[in-house]
């Protein structure tokens, strides 16, 4: 079965913050026509790159073939349930809400309207992730006992509104939400988290510089860890894991290098073990926009779905009460409508 063809896309863009400008990239590169509605910003990415101004949300959505919203979280449920309401189909930026129940609540309301919801989880695009979590899946390296996940930048939160937890959820919803979806994917389920962040968040204001630190248990007895930074200005964006199993160890740091290494008991290297020699991959976000624009045009389901951001998101509230109680969360009893973490985790 060919892939749909994905020519004469429109593509209705909401938001015009600095990850719309990666986004636009990945759109014109698929050849899509891209009309932007944002409350701030859309004239100037419009005249930078070519772009439609929609006259309003509504005007956006009726010309659109389906929507890619890239505004700071806490809007996304609004602007989603907007577009859902509208008979659109959507792409959603991570977090996909900044709650589970909202994210469920998200995931139902498409359901119920017949429209797709994929969130935007790019770290499943990149290349050395991908060649991790096909190792893990085909058995190169045995039951996964210990992964190891961080991420570290420079922190956003000097101005604007990520200090603010109420509308960031902090550097664990926005920035380590990717590796907790990492540690799922390639890991699985998730038994119990225990998490600790320093310095801590004072009356929902999120420190500046902060690191937090969360342990995920498994279903499958494999531990996680991961660590998210947000650093001084100026840090220099870094990621990377080690994933040890009963026969080998897969790691990847991007400080290092720009390959992926696999270290495997066998008697005889195999040639595909090697770092790549040419790290020349197209965008992981173009990658990611043309896989979700496909199964939105018919064709297979992508490699991740609504359930996987409302997932990640579960798991991000259980973390930030396991801060806030400083208990070790029962993934199996975690009702995040009844915790503790209010504003201030």
């Amino acid at each position: 079965m060919s892939e749909p063809d994905l020519s004469g896309l429109t593509i209705g863009l909401i938001g015009a913050g600095n990850i719309a400008h990666v986004h636009v990239a990945a759109w014109k590169a698929l050849g899509a026509r891209i009309l932007v509605h944002s409350l701030e910003g859309a004239p100037e990415l419009a005249e930078a790159y070519g772009l439609e101004v929609a006259d309003s949300l509504d005007d956006l959505l009726e010309r659109a073939e389906f929507v890619d919203i890239v505004t700071p979280s806490a809007t996304h449920k609004e602007v989603t349930l907007a577009a859902i309401k509208a008979g659109r189909d959507v792409i959603c930026e991570k977090p996909l809400s900044l709650t589970a129940a909202d994210a469920q609540e998200l995931s139902a309301a498409a359901a119920e309207a017949g429209v797709r919801l994929y969130p935007a989880h790019v770290v499943r695009f990149f290349p050395a992730y991908v060649a991790a979590y096909k190792a893990v899946l085909a058995d190169r390296i045995g039951k996964v006992a210990v992964a190891r996940f961080f991420r570290v930048t420079s922190s956003p939160a000097g101005a604007g509104w990520y200090r603010d937890v109420a509308r960031s959820g902090g550097v664990i919803m926005d920035l380590m939400v990717h590796d907790l979806d990492q540690a799922r994917w390639i890991c699985g389920e998730v038994s119990s988290v225990y998490a600790v962040q320093s310095p801590p968040t004072v009356d929902g204001i999120s420190p500046v510089n902060v690191a937090a630190h969360v342990t995920l248990t498994h279903v499958t007895g494999a531990i996680s860890h991961l660590r998210a930074t947000w650093g001084a200005t100026g840090t220099q964006f870094k990621s990377g894991f080690s994933i040890a199993g009963e026969k080998g160890v897969l790691e990847f740091s991007s400080a290092a290098d720009t390959g992926f290494d696999e270290e495997l008991q066998e008697s005889t290297p195999k040639g595909d073990l090697m770092i790549p020699a040419s790290t020349l991959y197209e965008s992981p976000y173009l990658t990611q926009l043309r896989e979700l624009a496909t199964a939105l045009r018919g064709g297979p389901e992508p490699r991740v779905v609504a359930q996987d951001g409302a997932a990640a998101v579960y798991l991000a509230e259980a973390a930030r009460e396991s801060m806030t109680t400083g208990r070790v969360i029962d993934m199996t009893t975690f009702d995040p409508r009844h915790a503790q973490t209010g504003a201030d985790a």
